[in-house]
Formats: structure tokens, sequence, C-alpha cells
């Protein structure tokens, strides 16, 4: 049963992760995410059901459209395969508690915000707001207690002032930046997926995100700004460094900050 459940949870996430792929594809496009039915991007053929089945259909059709032929994203079946192994890897923290689906909501709304701020560089507000009121309801209702694994807010009085933290420290650097140099360096859809994650993981979640979404942005953006016509000038979408920054945390932020203690006693 055990492992039943566990598949099932997989296959949840799977399911949901092709839905999170017409989320990621039309909402750029400013297309509505119910209809028309799925369908070939190339041709707008509409997609059949034994067609549609995530991760596999990609498979048996070789990632290819069955009626033209053209070439299918790789970030299909990716986002779904991705989206299912954390939600298994939810349910493995969690087990089947209500905390479940709360938990892996939020964990497909940073997918969503990664690939939305890579493509546009926008953090949509129907996304990251209801996550504000979603992480402080997890921990108003002792998520914490419930997954001792997920590194989360451990009260509402947690969850609001690592909200109120995240969005603040967030607006200083935006207004830090601007004062020195006359330009946005980020943009207040960053204010806000900050207050997100305070609201989710507390205060002390709030610099090891931003420090871990800032060394993996200078080793990506970095490289990348040397070798673009703008040089430094040029703009990073940093919503993906802190989307991945936060699941990082999520899961590892008990033996991240562990190891972190150890290091400062050994100086």
């Amino acid at each position: 049963m055990e492992y039943f459940i566990a598949a099932t949870a997989f296959a949840l996430g799977a399911i949901v992760g092709s839905f999170l792929n017409v989320v990621i594809h039309r909402y750029p496009r400013e297309e509505s995410i119910v209809f028309p039915a799925s369908h070939c991007a190339s041709c707008g053929t509409p997609i059949k059901p034994y067609d549609n089945v995530p991760i596999l259909s990609y498979l048996w059709l070789r990632g290819r459209c069955r009626h033209c032929r053209e070439p299918f994203s790789l970030r299909y079946p990716l986002v779904e395969l991705a989206n299912g192994l954390f939600y298994l890897a939810v349910y493995q923290r969690t087990g089947p508690s209500v905390f479940f689906l709360p938990i892996a909501a939020i964990v497909s709304m940073l997918i969503v915000l990664i690939y939305i701020d890579a493509e546009i560089q926008m953090l949509p507000d129907v996304i990251t707001l209801p996550a504000i009121a979603i992480g402080a309801g997890i921990a108003t209702l002792g998520g914490a207690a419930s997954a001792p694994n997920l590194y989360l807010a451990t009260d509402w009085k947690h969850s609001l002032i690592g909200a109120f933290a995240g969005a603040w420290l967030l607006t200083m650097l935006i207004l830090i930046y601007w004062l020195i140099r006359r330009i946005e360096g980020m943009g207040w859809g960053d204010v806000k997926m900050m207050a997100m994650i305070g609201a989710l993981m507390g205060l002390e979640s709030v610099p090891a995100v931003l420090l871990l979404a800032s060394v993996a942005g200078a080793l990506i953006g970095v490289p990348m700004a040397l070798r673009h016509a703008k040089g430094m000038q040029v703009a990073l979408p940093f919503g993906v460094f802190l989307g991945i920054a936060t699941l990082g945390v999520l899961f590892f932020g008990h033996t991240l900050f562990s190891l972190w203690v150890r290091l400062v006693l050994l100086r």
C-alpha cells in the first residue's frame, strides 16, 4: 500500500505537470489556459487523449506531433517528470497528511515561476500572491511539525515575519540600487516572490535563499554577460535563481543550516 500511494503521488505530480506546461506555454502569450484544449503549437491539431499521457506520450511519439511531425519541446516531459519527482519527494516527507497537497502546490507554483520568468522576465501576481496565503496557511496549521524534514515556518508569526522580512529586504536592495545606478536592478515581482518564500519557510530562510540565488546567478550570469553584446548590463531573470534556491532550502534546509553551524564552530 505504501508503494502504491507513493506511485500515486508521482502520477499525480506528472498529471499536474502536464497542466503546468499549458500555463508555462500560454501565459506569456496571453492565451487562455482553459480553451482551446491541448493542441500542437505548430499545426493546431487537437491532441488526442491517448497522445496526452504525461511523459509516456512524448516517448512513444518520439517527441513529434502525430499529425505534422514537428518536434515538441523537450520541456514538456521534463516538467512532467520533475513535478512528479517533486510530488514523490514531498510525499516521502509528509506522508498521507493534509499538508501534502498545499506543499506540493507551492512546489508546482515555483516551477511555473521559474519557467515564466526565464521566458518573459515576469513573476505573475496570480501565482505569487496566492502562494503567500498558502505558505501562511501551512504554517498556521502546523505544517512544520507534521513534516519536520522540510524547512517550513514553525507558526503563523514566524511566517508573517518571514514574509515581511523577505519583501522588506528585497525592497531595500532595489531602492539602494536605484539610488546608486538610477535604474531598477530587480522587479517588484521579485519582492512578492520573496514574501512568498518568507511566508513558506520563515525568517531564517530569507538570507539563505538570497545568498544561494545570488551565487547561482553570478555563476551563470557572469559568463552569459561576458558573451552578450550588453555586457554586464544584460538583464537576468532573478526569479529563476530564487525558485531554484527555494526548492533547495525547502528540501535540504536543515542539512544546509547544520553544515553552516559546524563550519562556524570550526572557525
